[in-house]
């Protein structure tokens, strides 16, 4: 495989930046965690704070907001070692079946041990005497395990919604990397398919007029040397194509001779468009590989470009038909393949007959991007 310097440099940003905004979600993360741990105990002690006052204000005193201090502390502590055992024993990973009785025990133990602490505090702060009323440390228990049932949905839920969008953005990132490396393979298929073409159009000049084979070789080095700067790259302007189609007619022609005609019907504003490399090369190889070689009389080729107001067009149009065409092989099929990878379903290769041509027409929508 082979890259060129500005794909791995694009690569290596793109993995670069990749990386900074895994460490940006990663902290931002931690961030939004301790808020809402400190935001939520603060909240439930706002709402015993209220109940107290609406009941009797003579109640808060030191030892009260001694309390309510050592809820939200023991809340955010333990809430946070859950968390901590949670992540140990990878309960994270566990289907909700299996999940929800082990939050369930979870909760009621971390809930009994926030009360059971609270209480001790108060007990102490207070000097009191009094036994352990359990009616009220159930009550206690139960409603601290519904609070504490309710941050575990939470969490659950944000962990869940965040593997989901991660295990989404690495489906992402394998799919790009899939189909870079899909593409590398296809377009060296096609290297070797064009190669071997314009060998077998050297090789019939050999014993016919050597002079002629001997230039030949001298215009095909020339034009392998740009081939294989244009297959390092992903995409390569419409000109660039052209030009290399240009030298591979002037080779056929050789062969070809006055059974060989070639016209062409190009847009010039569109010479900057950016196409797979070798797309509309492989349109010309087969015109003439399962058209005109076919024909006792040979045909004409015609290249065409063509900017309309929705779609651009091109075409390569050469004399037979379909039915004497023998299967293309790999190139029409690996053409599609590239042009589906590269503008994602916007791009479109259609083979048909037309009065006694056939039409290879590759059709690009304007709104690919």
């Amino acid at each position: 495989m082979n890259l060129s310097s500005n794909s791995v440099s694009n690569h290596t940003k793109s993995m670069f930046n990749k990386g900074k905004a895994l460490i940006f979600v990663h902290m931002g993360g931690r961030k939004l965690y301790w808020s809402a741990q400190l935001i939520g105990w603060t909240s439930y002690a706002a709402l015993v704070f209220l109940a107290a006052y609406a009941e009797d204000p003579d109640k808060l005193d030191l030892p009260f907001f001694i309390k309510i201090g050592s809820l939200i502390l023991m809340g955010v502590l333990t809430t946070h070692a859950m968390r901590t055992f949670y992540l140990k024993v990878r309960w994270l990973e566990l289907k909700l079946f299996p999940l929800i009785p082990r939050v369930f025990l979870s909760s009621l133990i971390c809930s009994a041990i926030i009360s059971l602490t609270t209480q001790a505090i108060s007990f102490y702060v207070n000097h009191s005497g009094k036994h352990l009323n359990w009616l009220d440390t159930l009550i206690n228990v139960f409603a601290l395990l519904i609070l504490i049932l309710f941050w575990n949905s939470v969490y659950f839920t944000f962990h869940f919604f965040q593997k989901s969008r991660q295990q989404e953005l690495n489906n992402i990132s394998l799919e790009a990397s899939r189909n870079e490396i899909e593409l590398k393979n296809l377009l060296s298929q096609l290297n070797p398919h064009f190669l071997f073409n314009s060998l077998n159009s050297i090789r019939a000049l050999i014993d016919i007029e050597p002079a002629k084979a001997k230039d030949a070789v001298t215009t095909l080095s020339a034009l392998l040397r740009k081939s294989l700067a244009l297959g390092k790259e992903e995409l390569v302007p419409l000109s660039a194509e052209l030009e290399m189609i240009d030298h591979y007619l002037e080779l056929e022609k050789v062969r070809f001779e006055e059974r060989l005609s070639v016209s062409w019907d190009t847009d010039d504003t569109i010479n900057d468009l950016l196409i797979p490399p070798f797309s509309l090369q492989t349109l010309v190889e087969n015109a003439i590989k399962h058209g005109i070689s076919h024909l006792v009389n040979g045909g004409s080729i015609r290249i065409r470009t063509s900017n309309e107001a929705t779609s651009i067009f091109l075409e390569v149009q050469n004399t037979g038909s379909i039915v004497q065409s023998a299967e293309p092989g790999i190139g029409l099929s690996n053409t599609r393949r590239r042009l589906d990878l590269q503008f994602k379903g916007q791009a479109f290769l259609d083979l048909f007959e037309e009065d006694g041509n056939v039409i290879a027409k590759l059709t690009i929508l304007k709104n690919n991007k």
